[in-house]
């Protein structure tokens, strides 16, 4: 049997049964799921170790471990996060225009599910309850394929939402994980068009270039985060050392923690060194440009690779700037259009960072780490989308759905 194609079967004859619950079945579903998620905890958490103790033998990083360890609080988070999708507005049946024609036509434009939806993503899973979950409340069926790393925690958390979803009137099909994690039913999604609407990949650069470059199935892109913050020359010293702290360390291994740091140049020479010691007393190896290196010790130079990296750890790259137009140059040469911060009092400085930076999310005196669908008030997020078309930013409930017309008549035709 061939995996990925039986369950894109499944998963679209189930996206026609889902489609048509109501807001009222699936919030119940989803109520069932997050209690599925406490009731059985410690059946997770130990499927969750089994993930941690493979990863530690594989030689995995800190940062990636990070991204799949659960823990109670974690799964305590996940199960809250479900609930407040459940009070989130249902778009599904969104009136989003209505024409009444001459002639007596009344066209109505609707919001509906997609369909499909395809998620294949790395690491956390987390992302497996986000994801499943905003499918189910917008009424799509999903096809999710996590990575090894996650493996056994997945599958432990899709047998909960399985047995949540069959006391309920959601059909458990609906929700369907690829067990095999080779790259061939990786490649094998990219050709499920007959059963997959759309293709979500999120995770590492690496990743998510591939999926872009190699699926024929449409693709919404989310975006590595390489995310910068500027330092201004007027910007209040405490407060920039506080939010470049906070960027780079809250939770270095997501991919809207800062991985560059741009500093102008006179407020480095006066704050600079405070900052970078802030820095490396917490941990943090800086890759400077040449004249980070002569001013600071400690400070491995920077090479041109530096300015493009993902790190998901403790490391940073600072740069010195003359200006704000140099450090937008510099973001929009770098950056993968995630989340971009400038610390500055000069009103002027902060509309024209606003206006330049080519960005999902511009911040001004506030950390990048708020860019989550969470903290954007659309409840959990299945990805940030770094591209232009059909949704950008964090990805919430409207972000995955289509609209369709419905037209009414009395017996006309078309003359």
């Amino acid at each position: 049997m061939n995996e990925v194609i039986e369950k894109g079967k499944l998963a679209k004859k189930a996206s026609y049964q889902i489609g048509t619950c109501t807001t009222k079945e699936k919030n119940e579903a989803l109520v069932k799921i997050a209690n599925g998620l406490k009731k059985n905890e410690e059946a997770i958490l130990a499927a969750n170790q089994l993930d941690i103790q493979a990863g530690k033998e594989k030689g995995l990083s800190a940062s990636l471990l990070d991204r799949v360890e659960l823990n109670k609080q974690r799964i305590a988070d996940i199960a809250d996060a479900i609930l407040q999708i459940v009070d989130l507005t249902d778009p599904i049946g969104e009136v989003l225009e209505t024409i009444e024609k001459d002639n007596g036509l009344k066209i109505v434009n609707t919001r509906v599910p997609i369909g499909v939806l395809g998620m294949i993503y790395e690491a956390r899973p987390n992302v497996t309850v986000d994801a499943a979950t905003l499918a189910v409340k917008t009424g799509n069926a999903i096809i999710l394929r996590g990575s090894s790393s996650a493996i056994h925690s997945n599958l432990a958390i899709v047998k909960v939402i399985h047995e949540a979803l069959a006391d309920s009137a959601v059909i458990p099909d609906s929700i369907q994980l690829i067990e095999d994690t080779s790259r061939e039913t990786a490649n094998e999604l990219f050709r499920l068009n007959a059963y997959l609407d759309v293709l979500i990949p999120r995770g590492g650069k690496n990743l998510i270039d591939t999926v872009v470059r190699e699926s024929r199935v449409p693709v919404i892109e989310t975006g590595a985060g390489n995310c910068h913050v500027y330092i201004d020359e007027t910007a209040k010293p405490e407060m920039a050392i506080d939010i470049t702290l906070n960027a780079k360390l809250q939770r270095p291994s997501v991919c809207n923690a800062i991985e560059s740091l741009l500093i102008q140049a006179d407020w480095f020479d006066q704050y600079g060194n405070d900052l970078n010691a802030s820095l490396i007393e917490k941990g943090v190896t800086i890759h400077g440009d040449r004249r980070v290196v002569e001013k600071v010790p400690f400070v491995q130079e920077a090479t041109e690779a530096d300015w493009e990296t993902e790190y998901l750890g403790l490391d940073i790259s600072v740069k010195i700037v003359e200006d704000v137009y140099e450090a937008i140059d510099h973001i929009n040469t770098y950056g993968t259009k995630h989340s971009e911060a400038i610390i500055t009092e000069t009103a002027d400085h902060a509309d024209i960072f606003k206006q330049k930076v080519d960005a999902t999310t511009v911040y001004h005196n506030a950390s990048t780490r708020f860019t989550d669908g969470f903290e954007f008030g659309f409840g959990a997020e299945i990805g940030i989308s770094t591209q232009k078309l059909h949704a950008r930013g964090p990805m919430g409930l409207k972000a995955l759905t289509s609209n369709k017309f419905i037209v009414s008549g009395e017996g006309q035709i078309r003359e």
